[in-house]
């Protein structure tokens, strides 16, 4: 067994490169079994096995810099580097983070959850490097998929306009989560497919120099000449006329030309594009064999590949999803869009009952916001799916495009809440503190999958302006779904428990949480009033004036921020027309809440029954107490 000894990459180095190929071999073995029990992104490291060999093998981490985009792709990396004893913890709380971690090993030297970024860090790192004269290595690892990012475009522009000295790894492997969409996965296509254009753009030049008497200056003069060839016979064009010297396409397993060509990229001056060619999933057969299933996947037999998945209510991204149709088989104007996540997003059914009506731009949230403002100007109903995290990466879009022209555009914000294992990179807490001081803009949140579709038809009646709502990671709590689905005043609030002088104004999922609170509050003799606070934009003004005015105690619960939402509205509202009132919020504190299960999660962030039980007793009975001094003085 060779992986036992591989602590640091300093020992991957002492062995003979002919061991390479059985150590990629025991590393893939490693991550199916240790996955089978932990979940995680399976395909995707499976795929950079020798990749991430051969470059530790040829490079010296940490002095040089590796940089994954995204960082899902990192698990060979962090097993080369010390952390293979602590996989049994991966994607748990308290364990191993599931990407790129800085404060897990030095090796780690760029952390990220979301794409395209990697080509922008490295150019800042290689500018760092020079300015304070070093001379490292900097390499940034970034898949096609990322490649769609328009922040990637940016950077490759700024690479090659500087012509600093660093590498970048194009891992074409024809997927980001979902099947790659656009003109540069068509173009990367029509590069895998001419594997003979090295030799060719070599033969000519060759040719042009073995000419007698005029050849040497011929092959000086000849560029243009040269130039028009390399139009029809290189199909890494595009990367050269960025400024990039291109290498490839490369086999993404073949670890001793990989270690060649990473030693050619090292020779020469100025940024070079070596392009690997690998396959998502590599060397287990349900993985290889449906690589989006396996992008990230649950607990499953290795034998079968059946995943472990407990059974339950649909999730609410499945009921948003299935709306959607139902809706949509009414009314002709819905369109919906996503950004690379038609899986993730419950739209997979969607595409194939309305393959003309579903949109997926790629990963390119900003484009996708823009488009939808514009086909609502010209009367659709498009209906922008996106995880709450990466809704965050079009907030220009949102305000500027969207909300400035009141465009009637519908946000269907999944994963809004904590998302469990995928960790801080992924959570979902920031939307409502982001999207309701916008003008225009509506939103809102149901307690339950049913709530849920009556919002779904509420956003697409509504005509005057964005209204969005958002939706949590979890499974629906399996209430009946009414067939006949009908508008919500919009504002509207809904007091779903009767009690007497305290209240809790809770939102989606805290709802339970807070019906939880108000049993465990009824041994203490306190009734109190839960209010469903569907409404994060507007808020119930009237259901608020109320609250005040009868001098009720408030407690405010939320699955989000507490800087910048609901709770915060609340307060503002009070403030602004110079009403007391006594409010106490509970929400996600100031700090980024790492990986483990949601309920972990809410556990750290006190969002639980017992603690808003507690708070609500302490307004309550701090209350009581004050009563009872001012009748003792009086």
């Amino acid at each position: 067994m060779l992986l036992p000894q591989i602590k640091q990459p300093g020992d991957l180095k002492s062995l003979p490169a002919e061991q390479l190929v059985p150590l990629a071999q025991e590393i893939r073995q490693f991550l199916i079994e240790k996955l089978s029990t932990t979940g995680g992104h399976l395909a995707s490291n499976l795929g950079v096995v020798e990749l991430t060999l051969a470059l530790h093998y040829c490079y010296n981490s940490p002095q040089d810099k590796f940089i994954f985009d995204v960082g899902h792709q990192a698990y060979v990396h962090k097993i080369l580097t010390g952390r293979q004893d602590r996989f049994d913890t991966l994607r748990k709380y308290k364990g191993l983070c599931g990407f790129v971690k800085r404060n897990e090993s030095e090796h780690d030297v760029w952390e990220a959850g979301h794409s395209s970024t990697s080509l922008s860090a490295a150019m800042g790192m290689a500018m760092a490097r020079d300015l304070k004269g070093e001379d490292n290595k900097v390499v940034a690892i970034i898949g096609d998929g990322a490649l769609t990012g328009g922040m990637a475009f940016e950077a490759l522009n700024h690479i090659g306009h500087e012509q600093k000295n660093l590498l970048v790894v194009l891992n074409d492997n024809e997927m980001s989560i979902a099947p790659n969409v656009g003109a540069m996965h068509n173009y990367l296509s029509r590069v895998r497919s001419d594997r003979h254009y090295l030799r060719a753009k070599d033969d000519v030049e060759s040719l042009i120099k073995k000419i007698p008497a005029i050849g040497g200056t011929l092959a000086r003069t000849a560029e243009k000449v040269k130039d028009s060839l390399k139009y029809m016979m290189v199909p890494g064009v595009l990367f050269e006329e960025l400024g990039f010297k291109y290498i490839g396409p490369v086999d993404g397993h073949d670890l001793p030309k990989l270690m060649e060509t990473f030693r050619q990229s090292d020779n020469i001056e100025g940024p070079v594009l070596v392009h690997v060619v690998t396959t998502k999933g590599k060397g287990y057969k349900p993985a290889e064999a449906d690589s989006h299933k396996w992008h990230g996947i649950s607990p499953y037999k290795i034998e079968s590949g059946q995943t472990f998945k407990a059974a339950g209510n649909p999730m609410y991204t499945e009921v948003f999803g299935s709306t959607l149709i139902e809706l949509a088989e009414q009314d002709e104007r819905i369109v919906a869009v996503t950004p690379a996540m038609p899986g993730g997003s419950g739209l997979m059914a969607f595409a194939e009952r309305f393959p003309k009506r579903m949109i997926d731009v790629g990963i390119a949230e900003q484009h996708a916001a823009t488009l939808c403002a514009a086909m609502a100007m010209e009367g659709m109903k498009p209906v922008f799916a996106v995880y709450s995290t990466f809704m965050q990466r079009a907030y220009d879009q949102i305000v500027h495009d969207i909300c400035r022209h009141n465009a009637n555009v519908i946000f269907a914000i999944d994963r809004a809440g904590f998302v469990g294992a995928d960790g801080e990179t992924h959570q979902g807490v920031y939307d409502i503190a982001f999207l309701r001081h916008i003008p225009n803009m509506v939103l809102m949140m149901p307690k339950d999958e049913n709530e849920l579709r009556h919002m779904m038809k509420t956003s697409l009646d509504y005509d005057q302006g964005p209204i969005g709502f958002r939706y949590p990671r979890v499974n629906g709590l399996g209430v009946p779904l009414d067939t006949e689905l009908k508008n919500i005043p919009i504002g509207s609030w809904e007091t779903i428990r009767e009690g007497d002088n305290c209240a809790i104004l809770a939102v989606g999922t805290m709802v339970q949480t807070a019906m939880a609170a108000a049993e465990l509050l009824k041994s203490s003799g306190i009734q109190a009033t839960v209010v469903n606070a569907r409404f994060l934009k507007p808020l119930d003004e009237k259901m608020l004036t109320d609250l005040a005015e009868r001098g009720v105690k408030m407690l405010v619960m939320e699955e989000a921020s507490q800087a910048g939402g609901l709770g915060g509205a609340v307060l503002e509202f009070y403030a602004s027309r110079g009403i007391h009132a006594e409010v106490r919020i509970l929400g996600v504190p100031d700090c980024f809440i790492e990986h483990g299960s949601i309920k972990e999660q809410q556990q750290e962030s006190g969002l639980t029954a017992e603690h808003a039980a507690d708070l609500v007793r302490e307004a309550v009975n701090g209350s009581r107490l004050a009563a009872l001094k001012s009748g003792l003085t009086s």
